[in-house]
Formats: C-alpha cells, structure tokens, sequence
C-alpha cells in the first residue's frame, strides 16, 4: 500500500486526476522529459491530501469513477470553500451537498464555475462535455419530496445521465401514476422518492420491470417519526426488484441509479 504522505498546496500541478494523468507522467519518465523525483512529485496526492481539517482523496475517481463528494451537512462554510477549491483543482466534476447559500457564496468566489441548486441544496461542477445517456427517471409521491428527488436528479446527471422527472403522482391519486407509466416503463432503472406512509416504490414495483431504488422522506406527521415508518414499509415491500437507501438520501439513490444506468448503457 502506498505510504500516506502529506502535501502542500503548491507541491503539485492542478490538474484532474485520471488514468490519462498517470500514464502520461509514466511516459515522461519513460522518455526522459522528467525524473523518477520529479514524478514522485507529481503523484504525490496518492492515495490523498492532508488538511488541516479534512483528507481529501483525490485518488477516488481511478477507483470508483467518481469523485469524493462533499457533504455540507455540519460543516462551517470556511471548510466546505476549502476542500471544495482544493478539489476543484484536481477534479472535472465536484458535487457538495446540503449546501446553504453561504456556502455556495463562499465556493463561487474560488470555484468561477460552480452552480447552485437551491432546491436540492447542492453545489456542482461539471467541466465534462459528455453525452447525456438516458435512462433514469425520478418518482415523486408528493411536491414536498422534490428537494430530495433533486438530490437524486442532480447525482445522477453529474454522472453523465440524462433524468426524467415524474413528480406527485402519489397513491393518493393512482391515476395520475398510470398515466405516466409508458415514460416509466421506457427507463432503466426508476429511482422513487416517497413520504407519508411510503407506498408509492411498491406500488410501481409491480407495474414495471425494471430496478427501483426507494427513497423514504421525511415528509409526513407525528407516526411517520421523521421518515422512519416510510423507510420501514419499504423494506418490508412484497412487489420485487425495490432496493431502499436512508432517509433523505437522494444522492444516494441517484449515485446507485447512474451506476445501474452506466452499466447498463454498456460502460
């Protein structure tokens, strides 16, 4: 395993972090147009970055094909703007979630090219000029799930997918649902964004035939305990092919769905 080292911000030059990056310092060794020092040098962010508050793996997007993700949650603005400019340097794609305003503000004045969602929460940067691949689509029971459907919708583009959104078409009215099911149907993979008492993932599981990750919210009243009785009707689900993330966690649910989709679209 490589030996954890420790680098200052100037100790390499800022660029992303790709096979292309590594075998273009091997073939200038192996050419002579740099030494064995100075490429030690250049991949000296292997396998991460110190700082003083944070470890950042730049390393991640050779492994996963993805970058690491910033979760805002709980962390002060001052260290968001700092792993993000850190990560901006050495990254095409950035995504930071629960994001406030304050933090976008601060990442915006580093990150020239960083945009905001505020419904989602979330910050992005996106300097890949990738096709959208299609394929997903984004369920909501109701108009108050969309902030966490966001989240998923926002993951799942960054990873290069293309997102259709289907918002409340909850149990409440099935109609509305079954309007919708020939643009379901047409998906690969269905990531379904529920509250309440979180019906709607079973509900579509045995109208199509295609993966579904459910998301359970947090929207509802008191006996809904915060997403809990959601997240527990879907894992006891009787309809097929429905895999639960957490409470809230729409990027994990659009991570998993773009991972599906890339797979499925032959990457």
């Amino acid at each position: 395993m490589p030996k954890k080292t420790q680098t200052k911000n100037d100790s390499t030059e800022a660029v992303p972090v790709t096979h292309e990056w590594v075998r273009l310092i091997l073939q200038k060794v192996k050419t002579g147009k740099i030494s064995l020092a100075e490429a030690t040098r250049e991949l000296s962010t292997l396998p991460y970055e110190e700082l003083a508050h944070a470890k950042i793996d730049h390393h991640r997007p050779m492994r996963t094909g993805f970058p690491e993700v910033i979760f805002g949650g709980s962390k002060t603005v001052e260290q968001i703007a700092s792993i993000a400019t850190r990560m901006a340097e050495r990254s095409e794609r950035l995504l930071i979630t629960r994001a406030s305003p304050e933090a976008y503000s601060a990442v915006k004045q580093k990150v020239s090219d960083a945009v905001y969602n505020p419904l989602s929460r979330t910050i992005v940067v996106n300097r890949l000029k990738t096709r959208a691949r299609p394929g997903i689509a984004v369920v909501t029971g109701g108009t108050a799930d969309i902030p966490v459907a966001e989240e998923a919708s926002v993951t799942a583009e960054l990873m290069g997918n293309e997102v259709a959104k289907v918002f409340d078409v909850g149990v409440a009215g099935l109609h509305r649902l079954l309007d919708k099911l020939p643009q379901l149907r047409a998906a690969r993979v269905l990531v379904v964004v529920a509250g309440m008492e979180g019906a709607l993932p079973s509900v579509v599981g045995g109208l199509v035939s295609v993966p579904i990750v459910a998301v359970p919210t947090s929207t509802g009243y008191g006996a809904s305990f915060q997403g809990l009785a959601p997240l527990l009707a879907m894992l006891n689900s009787c309809a097929p092919g429905v895999a639960v993330v957490n409470i809230d966690n729409g990027f994990g649910a659009g991570y998993l769905a773009g991972l599906i989709n890339n797979r499925e679209g032959g990457e």
